[in-house]
Order: structure tokens, then C-alpha cells, then sequence
């Protein structure tokens, strides 16, 4: 049997490969302080094996919709930085199921009224289940964009 040490050093490619995240991904989550590496004699990064752990939890943390402000919280609650547990998941993690039911129910909405309208308030279609008539909702203040899309779908979108 092999014994494998949490603590065994990878270097970026294998951690990339293993994670499913770009080299240069790994490179902004440690410029984040979200994960941690150290540097071989050559200056190379090299991974602890835990850190894949740490990265599994910011991809489900992420495909739950937190953002990395809302990670770094979570994972900053560990003590010394340590790779989450099952105890800590299920701490975390149970939050997060009113969140997706949130998120279930923002799509079902979006996905009834899809056929309809997506929900800009463009105006141009007559019969609209998002319907903005006149355009009411920018003078009320409402949203800019989608107004009438649940909130949960409204993010915005960041251009790098």
C-alpha cells in the first residue's frame, strides 16, 4: 500500500493537471491568499498534495456562487490555513443549501418565462413575462439591465 503525506510537494503542472485549474489560476488563488506555495531551488512553485483539497472547496464554493471575498472568509476560519475537513465541510457547506434552493428557484423563474422575454426591457415584444411596459423600472430605480430577472441572475459581469 502507498502511504501519501498531505504534505508531499507537487509542482504547479501536476497540481494543475490534479485540480482541474489553469497554472495561471493557481498563480492569482496565491495571489489571493487562498492557497499557499513554496519554491524549489529553481524558484519553481511547489504545492503541498492538501492543497488540492483547498482547491475543491473553491470550485463547489464557487459553483454555489460565493464569491472569492465570500471563500476567503470561510477559508480564513480555519486555523493556520489547513485544508478543510468533512467537519468543517459540513459546517460551511450547510449554509449554502438555502442559497441553491435560491438560485433552483431564480432559474425555474428565468426558465417559465424564457420563451417570453429574457427579461431586458427592450420593449419590443408584446406579451412579456418579465414585461417592463414603458420602461418603468429605470425611472423607478429599480435595476439597471434585466430588471424583472431574479436578483440571483442579475450579477454582474466582471471583464478582465
Amino acid at each position: 500500500m502507498i502511504s501519501i503525506d498531505k504534505h508531499d510537494v507537487l509542482p504547479v503542472g501536476v497540481v494543475a493537471h490534479r485540480s482541474g485549474f489553469a497554472p495561471s489560476a493557481l498563480r492569482y488563488y496565491e495571489s489571493q491568499g487562498l492557497i499557499t506555495a513554496t519554491r524549489s531551488s529553481g524558484g519553481q512553485r511547489r504545492y503541498e498534495r492538501g492543497v488540492l483539497r483547498r482547491l475543491a472547496f473553491i470550485r463547489a464554493a464557487s459553483n454555489v456562487g460565493l464569491s472569492l471575498e465570500e471563500i476567503r472568509v470561510e477559508l480564513d476560519k480555519l486555523p493556520d490555513g489547513r485544508t478543510p475537513t468533512r467537519a468543517d465541510w459540513e459546517r460551511i457547506s450547510h449554509h449554502w443549501r438555502g442559497r441553491l434552493d435560491d438560485q433552483i428557484r431564480a432559474l425555474q423563474r428565468l426558465r417559465d418565462g424564457l420563451e417570453s422575454c429574457i427579461g431586458c426591457g427592450c420593449l419590443s415584444l408584446k406579451s412579456c413575462a418579465f414585461t417592463n411596459p414603458e420602461d418603468w423600472a429605470a425611472e423607478d430605480e429599480r435595476a439597471p439591465g434585466a430588471a424583472f430577472l431574479p436578483p440571483l441572475l442579475r450579477k454582474p459581469h466582471v471583464v478582465r
